[in-house]
């Protein structure tokens, strides 16, 4: 039953899917960038320290990552089209669920489930891109989906904040949940064709830890998911803290927050396809360092006294070197799962989220010493990143095949 050979979609078939895919993928990562910058508001609505708060992002961020690992596995036994709509079910329902809760540890609680039960529907839009284009093609379908990420983050990140004063946290979280509800049925006519892309694959217990180690047995592997854990940790730990950082230095409040934090994500968003063709017609090689570098000049800028005016500049190239590295990496991914798409990228998302989280924890705690140092060590670590990307990534070329395929499209 699980020998059956998939049906290769169409152009247009492609194309439809794409867009779903984003749709799915930009709700999800605007629910999970909405939370960072209303840490402020949450302390102040709960009469606790901001390092409190601080904690409901990464008992999000954790428990999503750790999950993917088992929702790719699934995904290979059950199919992608069954476990993907299970989980973004469970992303809608569980969302708005959050806003029953009375106290930060109850919101915690919520989102912890919550990142258990929404981690299947991102990871498997990778897989499905991964399995409906081919290596050469995926920069600019990836371009859209990890640009509907940067949208979510573009769009969660300031609205989370600016609309907290009008209708409370409790009110954006239903907000948000009944939008998840929305997208879940216009995916709906979609199984088929998910489902005809991607058919379950066989295996045991034993076939699954010798897939991991199969996967981390490789050089490439190594180095790319050990790029995607600490470029993770840098992103998330500086954005998560940005907001205190905007509160206690320039004195803004919410709508402030969300303003100045408008250029977080347009950059993916709106160049997302360009950055993802770009890589596929010069390689991976020559935008990777370019991309831990300006992460790193964004953390840098941050260490002195700049005018406000100047903080959505920041935001946008901060988020431009995530957008310049992660889905580059994510590309690489997708060539290194073999016959288990699923679990390559369930590991690639499980380094990712985890980084994450471990990311906000520990810039968190840096913190009592300062956002000076903070921002320095974390700068210091994506710096090193840069210059090491140089020589660890120089072989992610394109072929000249594939460069003269790339100037004729």
């Amino acid at each position: 039953m699980h020998k059956a050979v998939p049906r290769t979609l169409d152009h247009h078939e492609r194309e439809r899917l794409l867009r779903m895919l984003a749709a799915a993928t930009f709700i999800i990562f605007f629910q999970a960038y909405m939370v960072a910058p209303i840490i402020p508001a949450l302390a102040s609505a709960f009469s606790t320290s901001v390092q409190t708060v601080g904690l409901v992002v990464p008992a999000y961020l954790i428990p999503y990552g750790i999950a993917t690992l088992v929702y790719g596995l699934l995904a290979d036994r059950l199919g992608v089209q069954r476990v993907m709509f299970a989980s973004l079910a469970a992303f809608a329902a569980l969302t708005t669920l959050t806003a029953t809760a009375t106290s930060i540890g109850q919101i915690a609680l919520w989102r912890i489930v919550t990142g258990l039960g929404a981690s299947g529907v991102v990871p498997l839009a990778l897989v499905l891109v991964g399995k409906v284009y081919p290596y050469e093609q995926r920069g600019r379908p990836l371009g859209w989906l990890f640009g509907a990420m940067a949208g979510g983050m573009a769009f969660g990140s300031p609205l989370g904040a600016m609309l907290v004063p009008f209708i409370g946290w409790r009110g954006l979280f239903l907000l948000v949940g009944a939008a998840g509800g929305i997208v879940l049925l216009l995916f709906l006519p979609y199984r088929r064709m998910i489902a005809a892309a991607m058919q379950p694959v066989g295996g045991t217990l034993g076939d699954l830890f010798r897939g991991y180690l199969s996967l981390l047995g490789t050089s490439r592997a190594q180095r790319t998911y050990g790029f995607v854990f600490v470029n993770s940790m840098f992103h998330s730990g500086v954005f998560t803290w940005l907001g205190v950082y905007l509160e206690r230095r320039y004195g803004l409040g919410p709508v402030g927050i969300g303003l100045a934090l408008l250029g977080y994500g347009v950059p993916g968003f709106l160049l997302g396809p360009v950055i993802g063709r770009a890589a596929d017609k010069w390689g991976r090689a020559r935008l990777l360092p370019i991309g831990l570098a300006l992460s790193t000049l964004a953390a840098a800028v941050l260490l002195w006294d700049f005018p406000l005016i100047v903080a959505p500049v920041v935001a946008m190239v901060l988020s431009l070197g995530y957008d310049m590295t992660q889905p580059l990496l994510g590309g690489i991914v997708t060539s290194l799962g073999g016959k288990r798409p699923g679990q390559a990228m369930g590991l690639n998302v499980f380094t990712l989220f985890v980084g994450f989280g471990l990311g906000s924890l520990i810039f968190g705690e840096v913190l009592r010493f300062g956002f000076g140092a903070a921002l320095g060590a974390f700068a210091a670590v994506e710096l090193t990143a840069a210059v090491c990307a140089l020589w660890l990534f120089r072989s992610e070329t394109p072929s000249r095949a594939t460069v003269l395929s790339s100037g004729s499209r």
